[in-house]
């Protein structure tokens, strides 16, 4: 938001410039950036409604946390971060938004760090000038950057919410769908850090196999009548069913495969067999759904394990005695939607098949969709470059993963280890 050189207070905004926000703002959250979520547009439209009608004073954490989430009003923001960490989200894919082709000359909203009132920045001469306001034409500059994310001090020393299940027949849709914009994507960004991780997997003749958890004991499907579709019948069928949040990591592989020319086929973990996994490059998704995925990282340094009555799921390291805290206690999930997710992500040559194997992989469905987004964003994936070539261009890697889960929803995720061999 701007503030007058002269008297430090927040401008008026004429007629014209809010209808200009209020344009800008609806082409943002009408971005896949922030349409897949329901948060995220609610708090942007928020901040920017009361910053634009002069009731920025109000847009404090705890009247976020009340007005947007529905906390009390007395509700203990130390504990609960909800309003840092989707204001953090939302800065990050404000800053993907402008950096992708075709929105250089936009009017820029942006929401810098400890602030929770946004500011504007009308392109140059974007604005017109007025007789209170002659400076008032070219206003700051672009939205800087965010942060590079830094790993661990030590990495380069050693270096599945809500409607859950569709038919896989749906996935085959969505992954279809799911090619121009993979192709837009990949076209739109540097490749430098997609072919440092997927070059493997691309520069071989082989068709690249997703091997996916599958739910193959459901025997009934609810369809809707076309005539009315809010009436459903229940009809006998055999299905194969998928986690829907694997969806978004499979459709963000699936994208570069299909821009960069290359065959894919995909594979329920209970149809898949060791000679499917010896034909070529596969890409494992999920964990503790995935009787595959247990199988190959059972003997990586990092890997999953649960206790006795699978009521706590976790990431173990193979090389400390020390306990881990990488896990997720089931019932915290299960009671506040509200906690930390983990997931592993590994690129390496399989002793067994000889093939190169690719597992994006969370303890929780939040966990597989931020492995999912490290390994398709080229900002993730070139700090992944540096700390491997920090540590020697080892051919195989394994990264530890986090992200906190607020509503069910995944934030930023955050490399925790790292180990290369």
């Amino acid at each position: 938001m701007l503030v007058d050189p002269v008297v430090g207070a927040p401008p008026s905004f004429s007629e014209e410039e809010k209808s200009a926000i209020h344009l800008q703002m609806e082409r943002l959250v009408a971005n896949p950036h922030f349409s897949h979520s329901r948060r995220f547009p609610s708090f942007l439209r928020f901040v920017v409604d009361h910053t634009i009608s002069g009731r920025a004073d109000v847009l404090k954490e705890r009247t976020l946390g009340v007005e947007i989430f529905g906390k009390n009003a007395d509700y203990d923001t130390a504990s609960d971060p909800i309003v840092r960490v989707t204001a953090t989200e939302i800065r990050k894919r404000i800053a993907q938004y402008y950096q992708d082709p075709g929105h250089e000359n936009e009017l820029r909203i942006s929401l810098v760090p400890g602030s929770y009132i946004p500011q504007f920045h009308w392109p140059q001469n974007g604005r017109k000038e007025s007789a209170d306001d002659p400076e008032a034409a070219v206003l700051p500059g672009p939205h800087p950057p965010e942060a590079p994310v830094l790993l661990p001090s030590e990495l380069s020393a050693h270096t599945s919410g809500r409607g859950w299940r569709v038919a896989f027949i749906a996935l085959c849709s969505v992954l279809a769908v799911s090619t121009v914009a993979g192709m837009i994507f990949w076209n739109a960004r540097p490749r430098t850090a997609f072919n440092f991780f997927w070059g493997p997997v691309l520069k071989t003749n082989d068709p690249v196999l997703f091997c996916i958890a599958d739910q193959s004991q459901y025997a009934a499907i609810s369809l809707r009548d076309a005539i009315d579709p809010t009436h459903q019948i229940t009809l006998r069928d055999n299905l194969n069913a998928v986690v829907i949040d694997d969806l978004d990591a499979i459709v963000r592989i699936a994208g570069i495969l299909q821009a960069d020319g290359k065959k894919y086929s995909l594979r329920g973990e209970n149809a898949t067999s060791l000679m499917d996994l010896r034909s070529g490059p596969t890409v494992f998704i999920g964990a503790f759904d995935n009787a595959w995925t247990l199988r190959l990282t059972k003997d990586l340094r990092y890997h999953f394990a649960n206790n006795a009555d699978m009521t706590t799921f976790q990431i173990v390291d193979s090389n400390s005695t020390a306990s881990t805290h990488w896990a997720v206690d089931r019932s915290q999930q299960m009671a506040t939607n509200i906690y930390s997710d983990y997931a592993v992500v590994a690129r390496f040559t399989d002793g067994v098949t000889g093939r190169v194997a690719v597992v994006v992989a969370g303890i929780s469905r939040g966990g597989t969709i931020a492995a999912g987004e490290f390994v398709t964003n080229p900002t993730d994936l070139a700090v992944l470059e540096r700390a491997m070539r920090a540590a020697g261009n080892k051919e195989n890697m394994e990264i530890v993963l986090s992200t906190q889960i607020i509503d069910g929803e995944p934030g930023t995720p955050k490399i925790e280890a790292a180990y290369f061999w």
